[in-house]
């Protein structure tokens, strides 16, 4: 299992071209990182990412997640989360593999496998340690980069094969109920797209229950064990992170963002952005859009150095 983790380093380290690298493959993407960073707002998807070297650390709510080398982090919900690099230098950087999953794809899968009777209650975000046949499945895959001819055949294979290891593994149940249209989680996930698809409008929990087909009590403890929020926490923490993506997209007035995403109150707005983000609006805003050009900055003189 070493070799296959070392070769993997290396073909990452190869072929990645910053942060984030998406690859010819289209479900696969590379991740590297030289220092640690600050909690950075982002949303989930239907992803994992399997660590090679380093960690990393994914927080929802109250709750943080920690997945380091020999371990992958999982999420079959759409959720408002803060994602940092925990640890990465540049003797040892940061390495991962990003994997998106196809809903379809797993759906044909499990329809060929036993059924397996799963937890009530699952929640959208998971880690578990790897194991010696994921890790050599993904290798088989990112080995692909270098015979880019071979992509169109052999990732679907391979793809369909990682995706049966991790129904197999730990995180197999939140698979499982991606693929269920009926399951819990995918009448949790139509709800929750109902809430980002209409981010200005008010609700009741028991129209939402309603949409999901539950009762008002039995979709409250579905929806609060897959998001780790409430469905009205849920709507105010993507209203800020839409607000946020906003203010950076295209600087302007607070004011007329806070009423764009929702709020009423450009003061409640404010005082609940700095205390989701640590500033202002402005001031965030201001200084992600510093630490991005310095960032652009740095990488533009080390393309010219190399």
């Amino acid at each position: 299992m070493e070799n296959v983790s070392q070769e993997l380093k290396s073909l990452i380290e190869r072929h990645s071209r910053g942060d984030r690298t998406t690859t010819a493959i289209p479900c696969v993407s590379l991740l590297t990182a030289e220092r640690t960073t600050e909690p950075a707002a982002g949303m989930t998807e239907l992803v994992m990412c399997l660590v090679l070297q380093g960690a990393k650390a994914i927080s929802c709510g109250e709750n943080e997640l920690h997945y380091a080398a020999g371990s992958y982090f999982i999420a079959s919900i759409e959720i408002p989360v803060f994602g940092r690099v925990s640890q990465a230098s540049d003797q040892k950087p940061f390495l991962g593999i990003g994997f998106n999953f196809d809903p379809r794809q797993i759906a044909e899968l499990v329809m060929e496998m036993p059924d397996v009777r799963d937890p009530e209650y699952l929640c959208g975000l998971g880690v578990s340690q790897s194991d010696p046949q994921l890790e050599e499945a993904f290798l088989r895959m990112v080995r692909l980069l270098d015979r880019r001819g071979e992509i169109p055949v052999m990732a679907p294979i391979l793809e369909r094969e990682i995706l049966f290891r991790l129904l197999q593994g730990p995180q197999g149940a939140k698979l499982r109920q991606i693929a269920q249209v009926d399951g819990r989680q995918s009448q949790v996930r139509r709800a929750l797209a109902w809430i980002r698809d209409h981010l200005t409008e008010p609700f009741k929990v028991e129209d939402l229950a309603r949409m999901a087909g539950m009762s008002v009590s039995v979709f409250h403890r579905h929806f609060k064990a897959a998001t780790t929020m409430t469905p009205i926490q849920y709507q105010k923490r993507f209203r800020l992170h839409e607000a946020r993506r906003q203010l950076l997209g295209t600087p302007g007035d607070a004011t007329r963002v806070a009423f764009a995403v929702g709020y009423e109150s450009a003061s409640q707005f404010s005082r609940e952005y700095a205390r989701l983000f640590g500033l202002p609006p402005a001031r965030d805003a201001a200084r992600l859009r510093a630490k991005a050009t310095a960032q652009l900055v740095s990488e533009s003189v080390q393309d010219e150095v190399g």
